[in-house]
């Protein structure tokens, strides 16, 4: 049997690189299966397909190409030196089709799979850890991609799809999230240790008005409520410095450079005294967020019920 080949591809020019990926996507693995047994029957019985339905997807994919891919002789094949050469590019497109279903079969297994989970910067040193710890008490296998952010990135990382769930603060409030507060975090203002007011254990926000602030920078909740904050104490903060994370902020304090409000640090640091604000209240909520209608693999639900387990015990006494 003889087939005409156009001088070109049918397909139409416009739209041509979307329409190719939707015609030659189908046919790939008919193809390599036809290219490796040399015979349309036996492919036919591999696929699991009627052996017409198979020669008919080969005719249609070599005039879509305008290309011949087989010599045939009967019900046997043989490729042409272009057949070949597709041939090389189909194996290797569907080894990595083949490979992204390995790979996300992996990260929803529910014993081994993967929680992609963002979290704050003051919550790596001792929170997350300690988290991760008691999960993986009952979960030893499952694997954790772990990214520390600040909150508006994670956020921005969550809707993107580059994670499950995220650890952070100010809980957010968006209708295309879920969140849920687990925790309160008590906020201190950090002093040099030679400091006038050194002495202290309880302070007023407001006594501190004439201070210089280091804080972190804009778009951090930190940063939001340490704002708010001195705006309901009645003054709006002098900034010497904004930096990107809580434990330089409370080194430069300790050099003198201005006070801070801080949560607490996982370990004392010398030469910084740390008072308690008795007005206004000042802490932070501490809360979980993901995606609202976002399916979850079983690892992602099995971390999540943990985390919402730990409401009222989040944080490290």
């Amino acid at each position: 049997m003889v087939h005409q080949y156009s001088s070109g591809p049918r397909l139409s020019p416009s739209g041509y690189e979307e329409d190719i990926r939707a015609v030659l996507a189908p046919r790939l693995a008919y193809f390599e299966a036809v290219a490796r047994h040399e015979h349309v029957t036996r492919a036919a019985h591999e696929l699991g397909v009627p052996q017409s339905t198979l020669s008919r997807a080969m005719v249609r994919l070599e005039q879509d190409l305008g290309v011949a891919l087989f010599a045939r002789r009967g019900r046997t094949v043989s490729l042409t030196p272009a057949g070949r050469t597709f041939l090389g590019s189909a194996e290797r497109a569907l080894a990595e089709v083949e490979k992204a279903a390995d790979s996300v079969r992996a990260d929803a297994d529910p014993t081994a799979g993967k929680v992609a989970f963002g979290f704050l910067h003051t919550m790596g040193s001792e929170t997350v850890p300690a988290l991760i710890r008691a999960f993986r008490a009952d979960h030893p296998r499952v694997r954790f991609q772990l990214v520390q952010n600040y909150g508006e990135a994670m956020i921005e990382r969550l809707r993107a799809g580059g994670l499950d769930l995220c650890l952070t603060s100010p809980v957010p409030d968006a209708p295309d999230l879920v969140a849920m507060r687990l925790d309160e975090q008590r906020l201190r203002l950090v002093l040099p240790d030679d400091h006038r007011l050194a002495g202290r254990r309880r302070i007023r926000l407001a006594e501190a008005a004439d201070e210089t602030f280091v804080t972190l920078e804009p778009g951090y909740g930190l940063r939001r409520i340490t704002d708010d904050l001195c705006a309901e104490a009645g003054f709006t903060p002098r900034v010497a410095f904004e930096g990107e994370e809580a434990e330089t902020l409370r080194g430069l304090v300790a050099a003198g450079l201005g006070v801070a409000l801080l949560p607490p640090p996982a370990v004392a640091r010398p030469g910084v005294v740390e008072l308690t604000v008795t007005a206004p209240r000042a802490a932070r909520e501490i809360g979980v967020a993901w995606l609202d209608g976002h399916p979850d693999t079983p690892p992602v639900a099995a971390f999540k019920r943990f985390l919402l387990s730990r409401r009222g015990s989040l944080l490290p006494d």
